[in-house]
């Protein structure tokens, strides 16, 4: 199995299967405790159905939406995801050079594996920071400031991460930042010596945004886990992200918003955008999905936020299902993340190839012209 054998999010996920060592694949695929949430996110979108036009004349649609103050060529982004030299050798720097060349959004997460200053020299396309509040205040300050200097245009503060989710799979495998060796682990890495020898003969790993500031999680093996509990404030409040947002003092998203009271709290404190996300299934199980609790946020703050819906996207049909009922856009993660796995910057290219096809191949079918065409209307439940 090749690249060019990859058509949808399963294939993408299969090559990288036989492609990454298994804590590695599993930390990518699993959930928090029984994964209940993280199954649900996908199944979400099946309880409703699209409804489409006929004779619409729809020619070529518009796929281009704006989030953030800057306009995309598709309503589908990279969502921030930690730790990207893990699944290929080029990182981030793959991400944010694929979304580039598909006019979307590369977001960077605190957590990753190329510095913003990096990221920022070899991608010029919009670019979102993806921010932890730590409890070392002088650390999130730099990262704000050293945003602000490289030229990213949004930042979003992540608010389900204050302690982390009971990731059993983790705990099964051995998964660490850096990978440490584990009998089980040393038999899987053995099994993928292509991706031990370029995981050896690249740079070394490290947490290139924060490794200047703190040595925990860099030079050390350290289960993600543990760097989360040790690191991220648990103590957060609204101060905290009200602070974010002055500081910032740009377009602003509160990543991890469920409820319709956190929704409007979010506006009453700046912010422009909220990403409705419950971490991929990785944090709180049993929790709503984000698909699931979309048209009630919308109903509540109307078009006062942008609204991204983060979760369970697998499908061109998921994006326009979200659109149709209220979303700004979407964004993704361990569906690229396994597209770089399966084929660093070329896997990122690949499916995002395929996801435009199949959002612009179904708007046609559906009969609608643009992205503003997509409404209620387009939606029947069961």
């Amino acid at each position: 199995m090749s690249l060019k054998d990859c058509y949808n999010f399963e294939d993408f996920r299969r090559l990288a299967k036989k492609n990454l060592p298994a804590p590695i694949f599993h930390y990518i695929d699993g959930g928090s405790d029984d994964e209940t949430t993280l199954k649900r996110n996908t199944e979400s979108f099946l309880k409703c159905d699209l409804v489409p036009n006929i004779l619409a004349s729809v020619g070529e649609p518009d796929l281009s939406t704006t989030v953030f103050g800057q306009k995309i060529d598709m309503p589908l982004f990279l969502a921030p995801t930690a730790m990207q030299r893990l699944y290929h050798h080029d990182g981030d720097k793959a991400s944010a050079r694929a979304a580039e060349k598909f006019g979307t959004f590369y977001s960077m997460s605190t957590m990753a594996t190329s510095s913003i200053e990096e990221i920022a020299n070899v991608a010029s396309g919009p670019k979102m920071f993806q921010l932890y509040i730590h409890k070392d205040q002088g650390l999130t300050d730099n990262l704000i400031d050293r945003c602000k200097t490289a030229g990213f245009k949004s930042l979003c503060l992540t608010v389900d991460t204050v302690v982390a989710g009971n990731r059993e799979r983790d705990h099964k495998w051995g998964f660490t930042t850096p990978p440490k060796l584990t009998l089980k682990s040393i038999m899987s890495f053995a099994m993928h010596p292509k991706w031990a020898f370029n995981y050896l003969t690249n740079k070394k790993f490290e947490l290139a945004n924060v490794s200047h500031w703190t040595k925990k999680g860099s030079s050390i093996a350290k289960g993600v886990m543990e760097y989360i509990n040790e690191q991220y404030d648990p103590a957060m409040s609204w101060k905290d992200a009200e602070y974010v947002v002055k500081k910032w003092g740009g377009p602003f998203a509160l990543k991890g918003v469920m409820s319709v009271e956190d929704a409007k709290k979010a506006i009453d404190i700046g912010a422009s955008a909220i990403l409705l996300s419950n971490h991929g299934g990785r944090q709180l199980d049993g929790s709503r999905s984000p698909f699931d609790q979309l048209p009630a946020i919308k109903e509540a703050v109307g078009d006062k936020l942008e609204i991204i819906l983060d979760g369970g996207i697998r499908r061109g049909t998921h994006v326009l299902k979200a659109l149709s009922l209220g979303a700004t856009a979407c964004s993704f993660g361990k569906g690229f993340l396994f597209a770089l796995g399966a084929g660093g910057q070329a896997g990122v290219e690949q499916i995002l190839k395929r996801m435009r096809e199949e959002i612009r191949r179904d708007m046609i079918l559906l009969g609608c012209k643009s992205i503003k065409e997509l409404n209620s209307s387009k939606i029947a439940y069961r």
